[in-house]
C-alpha cells in the first residue's frame, strides 16, 4: 500500500469515528426535541443517512485491507455526549444545537472533499463515490440548516416570550 493509500485509509477511519459523533450527537437531540417537529423530523432524516454513512465508510475501511479504529470512535461518541450534557445546562438548547450542527456539517463537508481528492489521487473509485454520495448529503443537511435557522430562532424567541418551554 502506497503512501496516499495509508493515508486515505486513516482519513476514513477518521471520517467513520466523526460520523459515529454525529450519530451520538443527533440521538441526544432528537431525544429531546419536543417543540421543533419540523427540525426533528430533519434530524431524523439526517441520522438515518449518518448511519447508512458510517456503514458505508465501514465497507471502505474493510475493502482497503483495514478497519475502524475502536479509539477514535470511542473518543469521538465520549465528545457527542459532552455536547448533548451541555444542552441540559442552557435555556436556548434548540439555538446552539443548531449552530453546533451547522458547524459540525461544515466540518463533515470539508473532510469529505478531502477524502474525495485522496481517493482520487490514490485511484480508489469506490471510495471516492461512497465519498461523493455522502458529501451531497452533509451539503443537503447544511443547506437546510442554514435556510431554516432564521424561523427555529424566531419560533425559540416566541416561545420563550410567551414563556412556554423554548429550549428544545
Amino acid at each position: 500500500m502506497g503512501a496516499a493509500a495509508e493515508h486515505l485509509q486513516a482519513w476514513l477511519r477518521d471520517a467513520h469515528a466523526m460520523e459515529e459523533q454525529a450519530i451520538t450527537m443527533l440521538t441526544s437531540q432528537s431525544r429531546r426535541l419536543e417543540n421543533y417537529p419540523e427540525l426533528k423530523a430533519r434530524i431524523d432524516k439526517h441520522l438515518q443517512e449518518t448511519r447508512d454513512q458510517a456503514a458505508m465508510l465501514e465497507q471502505c475501511l474493510e475493502r482497503g485491507g483495514g478497519g475502524t479504529s475502536a479509539l477514535k470512535d470511542i473518543s469521538g461518541k465520549i465528545v457527542a455526549v459532552g455536547q448533548g450534557l451541555s444542552g441540559l445546562f442552557v435555556s436556548d438548547e434548540v439555538v446552539k444545537g443548531t449552530l453546533a450542527n451547522y458547524t459540525f456539517e461544515h466540518m463533515e463537508i470539508v473532510s469529505y472533499r478531502v477524502l474525495i481528492a485522496a481517493a482520487n489521487y490514490a485511484g480508489d473509485q469506490e471510495a471516492k463515490q461512497v465519498c461523493e454520495t455522502i458529501l451531497q448529503q452533509e451539503i443537503a443537511m447544511a443547506e437546510w440548516l442554514e435556510q431554516h435557522v432564521t424561523d427555529i430562532t424566531r419560533t425559540f424567541l416566541d416561545r420563550d416570550q410567551r414563556d412556554v418551554t423554548a429550549k428544545h
